[in-house]
């Protein structure tokens, strides 16, 4: 019997359609099986690091990425008071070799159909097929399916799988069926876009306050979007909520009036937040939540990827990314190995442990959390001079570790070439 030679991944989002790209670059087939029967651009923003856009670069989407999106040049960091921290530049305009980018979830996901079905074919891409079971032997992986309405679908043969099915990942429950459950922080994250004109630079992003009393993080992620030259922003609040809601549901709609109180306050001649939140467009509610790292992703001829592998609660703009960094690991792995098998060992060794630090740090001491280390030293009060709370260099320390773990110190990054072969 012939064994065949095609990659099973399932999910088509954001990690599985960069996988495909990836992996028709090597020359090496694949197809990508998605449970829905339509793509539409859903979601709202998020930010590409600049170790992902070199990846994305290497691709050959930097270009397209870019006219969608916008290159972010700063991130501000003020208190619930509306007190400025500290102000830092990413991206190009911190030095790096490649930018940072905002943009909308459904633009991205949109780059990323375009390019896979202009270069594989419509046919790489199999809606309607949602991924239940995988099985494998020594030589091949089975992967049954069933469609929307639940009726099975003819099963698929093929070399090898790999899991890109989201946070909610059957496969990782099937390969991990005693993992911890979803450990719930205690907050509560709403998310949502409104046009508006530019603020600050055009292109910064801010943080302000901290989760107990109200937390909101907003950029651009499209430019020029009417005729009077307004942006979409892009806002996410975090609000303390207690409770165990570990529902993880994107979709989920809620109202302005769960946490609007947290800002009335905050009308500022550079930004009249509250009028932002209130003209914005729908509301989606989601829980703040991650698991526990895993031991391992890969068994035999499967394996995990992105939030599958290690779902992470969303800060530090690290999501995508990381899922973006599996993927080119995964194909240099697979193009080295000639044992498929021991090309996912090798994929497992190298980003199991970066993976786990980024989710733990995550938890503590991602970017915004140094707001936090404010709030606890003023108490909550306004200060007079910020040098009286922090130093310029704790400040620099703090943002500098955080890049040392999620990878993208700016010299270390700098360093490396952009690799053509991935």
């Amino acid at each position: 019997m012939t064994v065949p030679k095609e990659i099973i991944i399932a999910g088509g989002g954001i990690a599985g359609l960069t996988l495909a790209l990836s992996l028709h670059k090597h020359g090496i087939p694949f197809t990508v099986f998605e449970a829905v029967t339509e793509l539409k651009p859903l979601g709202v923003g998020l930010n590409l690091l600049p170790h992902a856009m070199k990846e994305l670069t290497n691709l050959g989407l930097d270009a397209a990425l870019i006219q969608r999106g916008i290159e972010t040049k700063e991130v501000c960091f003020f208190t619930g008071h509306g007190q400025q921290v500290f102000t830092e530049a990413r991206g190009r305009a911190a030095g790096y070799n490649w930018p940072q980018l905002s943009i909308h979830r459904g633009d991205l996901h949109k780059v990323l159909l375009e390019a896979v079905r202009e270069r594989a074919g419509d046919d790489a891409i199999k809606l309607g097929h949602k991924c239940v079971k995988i099985e494998q032997d020594s030589d091949s992986v089975t992967a049954h399916f069933v469609d929307p309405t639940g009726m099975p679908l003819p099963s698929v043969r093929g070399s090898l799988a790999i899991s890109c099915e989201g946070v909610n990942s059957p496969t990782r429950v099937a390969m991990h069926p005693r993992e911890a459950v979803p450990r719930y922080e205690g907050t509560t994250s709403y998310r949502g876009t409104t046009v508006w004109k530019p603020f600050l630079s055009g292109a910064s992003m801010f943080y302000l306050g901290t989760r107990e009393a109200g937390k909101l993080v907003m950029y651009p992620v499209r430019n020029n979007v009417d005729a009077e030259g307004r942006q979409l922003l892009n806002w996410v609040v975090e609000v303390a909520r207690p409770g165990e809601d570990t529902s993880r549901d994107w979709n989920r709609e809620a109202d302005i009036s769960e946490f609007i109180s947290a800002f009335e306050h905050c009308k500022y001649d550079w930004l009249d937040i509250p009028a932002v939140l209130r003209a914005g467009d729908k509301v989606y509610q989601y829980p703040l939540v991650d698991q526990d790292p895993l031991p391992f992703w890969s068994q035999g001829r499967v394996t995990l990827l992105g939030d599958a592998a290690h779902p992470m609660m969303p800060r530090g703009s690290n999501g995508a990314s990381q899922a973006i960094l599996d993927v080119a690991c995964i194909t240099k792995c697979l193009h080295n190995e000639s044992d498929p098998v021991s090309a996912f060992k090798a994929y497992e060794l190298a980003r199991l442990e970066p993976t786990k630090r980024v989710v733990l740090a995550n938890r503590d001491i991602s970017p915004d959390a140094v707001l936090r280390l404010v709030e606890s030293r003023t108490g909550g009060k306004r200060f007079d001079k910020i040098e009286d709370v922090i130093s310029k260099e704790e400040l620099a320390d703090w943002q500098e570790r955080y890049r040392q773990i999620a990878g993208f110190s700016v010299k270390e990054l700098n360093a490396t070439s952009a690799d053509k072969s991935q």
